[in-house]
């Protein structure tokens, strides 16, 4: 188990779930324009932090 891939996943679920939710928003236009850029912000850090840990982990076999 790689715990850096394994907390590199979690961080791309979170920033694509705040990516959907501030599309959502904006099409529903529901919430302050403010909220909804804020959580779309923080989605792609999210996003694309998770993917650059994911990336950037090597898979090494152990014998």
């Amino acid at each position: 188990m790689n715990l850096k891939r394994t907390f590199g996943t979690i961080l791309t679920i979170l920033g694509v779930v705040g990516l959907i939710y501030a599309a959502i928003g904006f099409v529903q236009e529901s919430g302050s324009w403010r909220e909804l850029a804020v959580y779309g912000v923080l989605g792609l850090i999210f996003f694309s932090t998770g993917i650059g840990l994911i990336r950037s982990t090597s898979d090494v076999a152990k014998m």
